[in-house]
């Protein structure tokens, strides 16, 4: 009887953290569904997640969890040395999982177009294009607007970008190194315990803490993503889209903050949460 209490108590934990979790992404415009408060909506799926996740035929080459759309096939200009020159690390090509976004935010392709298609082998991709179910549209099929990045990234914030002008590495929970410009936080100094690190599932992650508890990553924190930058430092932390951004959280549940922000707008506290200003 204890056992069985034990178990309901997890099943019960485990449902209201999935409704908290699609209470938030309802709410944003990333609900593509007729119940979507955004521009561009359609009616002929319910299935909110569908249009970037799915649970079988996922695009094997994006480092996004389970992803549903075909990659980018655009060739992007990056923020770089040529628009500032302060910046002291190396610049990648566009990767990682700033990829995922711009899957739908560079604008060049639509937002149903899916590997795996809603319903039960109604449209899956052969691997390499993904399948547009060609659905009728309110709004745009393809992102408009501010959200429209297009290939020229050299007005956005820099990604595939190595934090603090590299210099820094991680072992277990221990930030080694030091950043190569002293305007970031990093180790050493009074804000020292704001650049994390830990070994997670055998990979060296890292985040700038913004909450109380400096050993936990949280979707609040800043969320830096490891990159080998080869012949600048190797492996260590890099800037990408979801270092600022969380896809699935509405403004409701930031305090009535924009959506999708991890840390508030503020005062420029996203800002200055990475930046010594």
């Amino acid at each position: 009887m204890k056992k069985m209490f034990k178990q309901t108590l997890v099943f019960a934990a485990l449902a209201m953290a999935s409704g908290f979790a699609a209470a938030q992404i309802t709410n944003t415009p990333h609900n593509l569904t007729s119940t979507g408060p955004g521009p561009n909506t359609q009616s002929n799926t319910d299935q909110i997640c569908v249009f970037c996740h799915t649970p079988h035929g996922s695009n094997q080459n994006v480092e996004a969890p389970l992803w549903n759309k075909a990659n980018t096939a655009t060739t992007f200009t990056t923020y770089s040395t040529q628009n500032s020159s302060t910046i002291d690390g190396a610049v990648l090509e566009v990767g990682s999982v700033s990829l995922a976004c711009l899957s739908c935010h560079d604008g060049t392709q639509a937002m149903d177009n899916m590997f795996n298609a809603p319903g039960s082998g109604t449209g899956v991709g052969d691997g390499t294009a993904g399948v547009s179910q060609n659905y009728s549209w309110t709004g745009s099929n393809v992102v408009t607007g501010i959200a429209n990045l297009g290939a020229d990234l050299t007005n956005d914030h820099p990604i595939g970008i190595q934090y603090c002008g590299g210099g820094v590495s991680g072992t277990g929970t221990t930030v080694n190194g030091t950043c190569a410009d002293a305007d970031f936080i990093g180790p050493g100094g009074s804000q020292s315990t704001r650049l994390r690190t830990a070994n997670i599932n055998n990979q060296q992650v890292f985040w700038v803490n913004v909450g109380a508890d400096n050993a936990i990553r949280s979707s609040t924190d800043i969320i830096l993503y490891t990159r080998d930058f080869v012949g600048n430092g190797g492996f260590g932390p890099s800037v990408e889209c979801a270092s600022c951004h969380d896809p699935h959280v509405s403004a409701a549940n930031r305090g009535g903050e924009m959506n999708f922000m991890r840390v508030t707008t503020a005062g420029s506290q996203i800002c200055l949460a990475c930046h010594v200003k």
